[in-house]
């Protein structure tokens, strides 16, 4: 009888309690300047995406300057993978248009959660990202210590697309049962 013993690849593990570290909050607040895709304006979306996981926001009809403030939130179980944002423009009778992409890395943000922040008071800034070359930030980016909870502003400046950025503040929220990020 002969033995197979070739190596078997695991199947992909569910996403368990014990393999999330928590929740990043993303608000998507606005588009600036988006690119126009249409004849006159566009029809705005944005999707996120961390590792498998892929969220969107709304469409806003006509408007190259849209005001989401749409709240998507993802499970962390790996933070070094980057946070991707596609912006589209919906179109009803062909594919969607690519409005530019931005990506952003979450581990200056898990850094700063580690801070103590007993008896410091609302608004003290814990860290600050600078916009260089490996980053789509357009402008300086704080993460704050701001009414009981760390908080990251961001203005991504879109990539492959002649303009357009767009403003998000990410939240993290622990969550019972899960990692959490004292490993």
């Amino acid at each position: 009888m002969v033995r197979d013993e070739s190596p078997r690849t695991p199947a992909s593990p569910a996403l368990t309690m014990d393999s999330i570290l928590g929740l990043l909050r993303i608000r998507v607040k606005r588009g600036i300047n988006l690119a126009v895709r249409d004849v006159a304006s566009s029809d705005p979306y944005v999707v996120v995406k961390m590792g498998k996981q892929k969220l969107k926001t709304r469409v806003i009809k006509k408007d190259i300057n849209p005001k989401w403030d749409e709240d998507l939130t993802l499970s962390v179980v790996d933070p070094n993978l980057p946070v991707t944002l596609t912006v589209y423009d919906h179109d009803t009778f062909s594919r969607d248009d690519k409005m530019g992409d931005a990506d952003f890395d979450v581990k200056p943000f898990l850094s700063a959660l580690k801070i103590d922040t007993g008896g410091l008071p609302s608004g003290t800034i814990l860290s600050r990202l600078q916009p260089c070359r490996k980053n789509c930030l357009s402008d300086e980016s704080c993460i704050t210590w701001k009414d009981g909870k760390v908080i990251q502003d961001m203005i991504l400046r879109l990539r492959n697309v002649e303009c357009g950025e767009v403003e998000i503040q990410i939240q993290w929220i622990d969550l019972p049962g899960s990692k959490g990020l004292s490993l």
